[in-house]
């Protein structure tokens, strides 16, 4: 018998037939490869990583304001004591006596035989 015989001899002899059965629809539920609370562990890290990373460059801005204000305030003392140790050789040159006596000389008083000596100033 070939396969179109067949066929009409199972239409034409349905009680020889097997018995079907109704279609019934089958819901197949789709695990997915990771679980929900897998979900949850993988969030929570992943929003620790973002804030630790927030928080560094935070940190990383404020140390490096700092640093600046620092240098800016080194460099400020620094131009201080330079200005201050040319006042202090400026004050030793005409605090000299060799100046005074010239000055005093131009005018007009007169220096008898005395020693100019250099006052020195205590600090209390």
């Amino acid at each position: 018998m070939s396969a179109n015989q067949a066929q009409n001899w199972q239409q034409s002899h349905p009680q020889h037939s097997p018995a079907r059965e109704p279609k019934v629809a089958v819901k197949v539920k789709k695990n997915g490869w990771i679980t929900k609370g897998e979900k949850v562990i993988y969030s929570l890290i992943g929003a620790f990583v973002v804030a630790s990373g927030i928080f560094m460059v935070s940190y990383s801005s404020t140390t490096d304001t700092i640093n600046r204000e620092l240098q800016e305030l080194e460099q400020t003392v620094n131009t201080q004591q330079v200005k201050n140790e040319g006042l202090l050789f400026e004050m030793k040159e005409l605090s000299r006596p060799e100046r005074i006596i010239q000055i005093a000389e131009e005018n007009g008083l007169k220096i008898q035989n005395a020693e100019v000596k250099q006052a020195q100033s205590f600090n209390n």
